[in-house]
């Protein structure tokens, strides 16, 4: 360990912002193909009035990427990370494209044909994301904790440009003939580009940065085996080869805990994502779509509450660096998770009886807490720990929180009881 400090130390904080940049891309891309599925909602609408398209593009999406994040999660010491990663950042390129061409194809038709391919479209997707988030959590918990803000940052920040975007392209096209149509597929091109960046940017550009190189060889120094695909693709193999001699020598030495060891030790933090995700989920995107009544906004009306959710949530994802704000708390945190709820009758009496105002008000507030919580979870959790232990433990916190859109996207459902289809 000291021959590493000796070697690595001075480049601790070189490429620091850089590094931070490119995080903050990486988790845009994350979520962009799917927020961008999910912000052309009223184009799918349009195309498939009879299959609540927002709700059940979301229910396909959701399993694919928790049992895909599950299974990764249980495997995730033996996995190549930078493998995993570049695998679900082309699986989102791939099948933006492929919506693309599909609608291209069939000139914009519908039908249960079109609206199957395009549910094929959103599984492939949560594939994606399961590969994505626990790796990229996993691999970023190993580093600082400003890295895991950043990325996280990004996957708000992926549905408010989206958000901005929608308006921009309703904006452009609403009086002209197909208008609806000509936004989405502009929509699905640049996703398709934007996710070919993220490909070049974790496969080029984000090993070599020193910082990077810095953490990745320390977690190598602690036995941690998944980081040695992308030591190698910076040009590392010294420690990736003294890693490896390491391990073989003295295997007692680099002993971790268990994934059940782990869990048990951090149980609040994983319950917090759930409750955090399982609320939010409930809420959004399909009771705003569907059961907040028509406004004086009319068409807008739903972009607006979908955008003022993405722009607080993006803003909420800063607010903990603000250090005499954060929260750190475990039971802290804990109670705020729980609080949450109070959404729940909030938002139906609010759609029942309130204006737009208020839901809108009441919208930004779900992002801004959302955002919040999220980052304060998963930076505060993995500290104290080895490198081997903070990939571990960031996979299984992801496992829950996927596990609570999962859940909070079933719920939905309920919204419906009593409204007939």
């Amino acid at each position: 360990m000291s021959t590493h400090k000796q070697n690595w130390e001075h480049y601790k904080t070189k490429g620091r912002f850089t590094a931070l940049f490119i995080s903050w891309l990486l988790g845009n891309g994350s979520l962009f193909a799917w927020n961008s599925m999910l912000t052309i909602g009223d184009y799918y609408a349009f195309l498939f009035p009879r299959y609540h398209p927002t709700r059940i593009l979301t229910l396909v999406y959701q399993p694919f990427a928790l049992g895909t994040t599950a299974i990764l999660a249980y495997h995730e010491a033996r996995l190549n990370t930078r493998r995993r990663n570049l695998l679900g950042y082309s699986l989102f390129f791939s099948s933006s494209f492929g919506l693309l061409v599909l609608d291209l194809a069939t000139s914009g038709k519908g039908g249960l044909g079109i609206f199957i391919g395009v549910c094929i479209a959103s599984a492939v997707f949560g594939v994606a994301d399961g590969f994505i988030q626990g790796g990229m959590v996993g691999d970023l918990s190993l580093m600082c904790p400003e890295f895991i803000q950043s990325f996280m940052a990004g996957l708000a920040a992926s549905g408010t440009l989206t958000s901005a975007l929608r308006f921009t392209t309703k904006a452009a096209f609403e009086s002209s003939d197909d208008g609806l149509r000509k936004g989405a597929m502009l929509f699905l091109a640049i996703s398709t580009s934007f996710e070919l960046l993220c490909i070049f940017l974790y496969a080029f550009m984000f090993p070599k940065l020193p910082i990077v190189k810095y953490y990745r060889s320390k977690a190598a120094s602690e036995g941690s085996m998944t980081v040695t695909a992308d030591l190698a693709a910076a040009g590392i193999q010294s420690s990736v080869k003294n890693a490896a001699l390491q391990v073989m020598e003295d295997p007692k030495q680099f002993e971790r805990l268990s994934n059940k060891e782990l869990l048990v030790q951090n149980i609040d933090y994983a319950l917090n994502l759930f409750l955090i995700y399982v609320l939010t989920l409930s809420i959004f995107p399909g009771f705003l779509a569907e059961d907040t009544g028509s406004h004086s906004l009319g068409s807008w009306y739903i972009l607006v509450l979908i955008a003022m959710y993405n722009v607080w949530d993006l803003v909420g994802r800063y607010v903990p660096l603000l250090k005499p704000i954060k929260l750190v708390s475990r039971k802290g945190l804990m109670f705020a998770s729980l609080s949450r709820f109070l959404f729940i009758p909030a938002f139906y009496f609010t759609a029942k009886y309130g204006d737009q105002g208020w839901m809108i008000m009441l919208t930004s507030v779900l992002g801004l807490s959302n955002g919040y919580l999220t980052v304060c979870v998963l930076t505060e959790a993995p500290k104290g720990y080895k490198g081997p232990e903070q990939n571990a433990l960031g996979n299984l916190l992801v496992v829950f929180l996927i596990a609570g859109l999962f859940s909070g996207v079933v719920l939905d459902w309920l919204w419906l009881i009593g409204k007939g289809w």
